[in-house]
């Protein structure tokens, strides 16, 4: 079974970190490019960062720049999403995907929730 299952998400305060994961199940990370996307409440999900295979970043939302970093471990089959400086507009579910997205790919999500 093909699965993605995104982890690391949590409660905390304005100006702080999370390293978010992406792992892959049933299926070999290090052959796709992986993309995180973001839904906040009321919002349409949006794409925070995306990779190639090779590790070339190609893209990063306007908001996420010089805070976020996307990055991957092939040998642990593991895509992170390194978040600095977190805004309580960060807020949302954090999902990952390949790169182009396949919709029957899409996880459950992880929550990140900032706020003092």
């Amino acid at each position: 079974q093909v699965q993605l299952v995104e982890s690391g998400g949590g409660f905390l305060q304005p100006g702080g970190s999370l390293r978010l994961s992406c792992a892959a199940a049933g299926f070999t990370l290090s052959n796709f490019g992986v993309s995180w996307y973001r839904q906040a409440p009321g919002k349409e999900r949006e794409l925070v960062a995306a990779i190639t295979r090779g590790g070339e970043i190609i893209h990063y939302l306007d908001a996420a720049k010089g805070r976020f970093t996307i990055s991957r471990d092939n040998a642990k089959n593991t895509v992170h999403l390194h978040l600095n400086s977190l805004k309580p507009e960060d807020t949302a579910v954090y999902y990952c995907n390949t790169w182009p997205t396949r919709g029957d790919y899409w996880g459950r999500g992880t929550q990140v929730t900032v706020s003092s």
